[in-house]
């Protein structure tokens, strides 16, 4: 069992100051893979002021001594990427070829996308008789999850560093092994003491901590809507900003006449990559009544050709799901679905045959689902897609919008008709005939997915400050 007791502060591993000790549970055998502490108020305000105290110098640092920083930290990354998988398979159950192939690389493609922003961003504009800055924001708290959880804390410490900031990472309690691989990283890359500050916790332990202190100046949090909400609660006492990924139902909405067994394939990926859970996963499929048997049927082949096995086999199949307590909420999801009268195609409820222990989830359709339906309106966060039927394009539409979230949407069909319909769904990412982000672009919701983006030059101005100096002399 892997031991990762103590926390990185001011540019070295210390003790907890009166944390608890607190087992990571592997989620294929159920049992305890690696141990952290969960730190206290107190390590949270020593990072706090570690983060405050660098940010005098590291504000003031170059583009050039930045650029080199990032340089240094991506071949340091590029080292550890077997060491980063292997934490991550462990931890929340990613398959480890899909770690190695996915899970670790995403995070190393947010260092290279903020890298390249760097070098083309432009830090000072003429704007009339004023000159626009864009300067270091201060000190950045930021909270990560645990489903793609590289790939949302480089997403953030990136951008920071680019931008001249200095921070402290709690990452998820659920897969906090990888962070602590990063922190290691970043310090055989040369970042100064007190830039980068990791202390492990839970939500109220440390989260509540870095959500209200005076002292820290943003908040960047990825998470669920409800936990989203309680942050932003924390920080509006000291008007903080607050920068958040939360929640998303992303539909997909399938054309009319639409060749199902071209386009279905490549989106339903996005349902059943990673177990299920993913953020922008494309699970309320919209398919026009005329199709729906069709539809079914080519959904119903998809994941029946799925296989569920061990994190630790290399392969294609499908691993667990994080937790108990997920586990048991998609099964609650199911269910509810049974109950209020969709139609079960394929899954259900229970683990896959041949499995006893671990929390595994059968790839599941269901068909006849409406909207009033629980399982059409909150996130499942497994494999798990429906099929809903529409008359026409507008109403395809409107069910599309239809929801409290907006992080992401898809359309499967004709790409030119899919680019004409891209600009009425509300989402902060709309693909065709694809599911994922593609390259360093804004990412982020509308509604209650949140606020703020992230990822290439976006990223950039979301952690800095921006000035206008007016009266210099010519």
């Amino acid at each position: 069992m892997q031991s990762y007791l103590k926390h990185y502060i001011d540019g070295a591993w210390v003790d907890s100051d009166g944390g608890t000790r607190h087992d990571v549970i592997d989620p294929a055998t159920e049992q305890p893979c690696s141990e952290i502490t969960l730190g206290s108020k107190a390590d949270a305000e020593k990072a706090i002021a570690a983060a405050k105290k660098a940010f005098k110098t590291w504000s003031q640092t170059t583009v050039e001594e930045r650029i080199a920083l990032l340089e240094r930290i991506i071949a340091e990354y590029k080292a550890r990427i077997p060491d980063l998988a292997k934490a991550t398979s462990d931890e929340m159950g990613a398959p480890i070829s899909f770690a190695n192939m996915a899970q670790a690389p995403a995070g190393l493609s947010y260092f290279m996308g903020t890298l390249a922003a760097l070098k083309e961003f432009k830090f000072s504009e003429q704007v009339g008789k004023a000159r626009v800055v864009h300067e270091p924001l201060g000190v950045v708290a930021m909270i990560t999850p645990w489903n793609w959880p590289l790939n949302q804390i480089c997403a953030k410490v990136a951008p920071a560093l680019a931008a001249g900031d200095t921070m402290i990472l709690k990452p998820s309690e659920e897969a906090p092994g990888n962070a602590v691989i990063l922190a290691e990283i970043l310090h055989a890359a040369g970042v100064p003491a007190g830039v980068f500050n990791l202390v492990n916790g839970d939500g109220p332990g440390v989260g509540a901590t870095l959500s209200s202190h005076k002292d820290v100046d943003m908040v960047s949090f990825t998470g669920s809507t409800r936990a989203g909400i309680a942050v932003a609660t924390a920080a509006a006492a000291t008007v903080k900003r607050v920068h958040q990924e939360l929640g998303g139902k992303a539909p997909n909405v399938v054309l009319e006449g639409a060749k199902l067994g071209e386009v279905l394939p490549p989106t339903m990926a996005g349902v059943l990559a990673n177990s299920g859970q993913s953020c922008i996963a494309p699970t309320r499929l919209l398919v026009h009544k005329s199709q729906a048997a069709e539809a079914s049927k080519v959904v119903q082949s998809i994941m029946e050709s799925v296989t569920v096995g061990s994190p630790t086999e290399e392969g294609a199949h499908l691993g667990p799901v994080v937790n108990k307590a997920q586990y048991e909420k998609i099964q609650g999801l199911i269910q509810s679905a049974i109950d209020e009268g969709a139609t079960l195609v394929t899954g259900g409820t229970g683990r896959p045959d041949g499995r006893n222990a671990g929390f595994f989830v059968k790839p599941t359709l269901f068909s006849d689902v409406t909207p009033d339906m629980r399982i059409y309106r909150e996130e499942t966060f497994g494999p798990v897609a429906t099929i809903t039927t529409y008359d026409s394009g507008e109403q395809a539409i409107e069910m599309a919008n239809d929801t409290d979230y907006g992080l992401s949407a898809t359309i499967s069909g004709d790409p030119a008709e899919a680019s004409r319909i891209a600009g009425k769904l509300r989402a902060g990412l709309v693909t065709i005939n694809s599911w994922g982000p593609s390259g360093p672009i804004p990412f982020g919701g509308y509604k209650q997915s949140g606020n703020g983006r992230e990822g290439g030059k976006w990223g950039l101005l979301d952690f800095m400050e921006t000035k206008a100096i007016v009266g210099e002399p010519a």
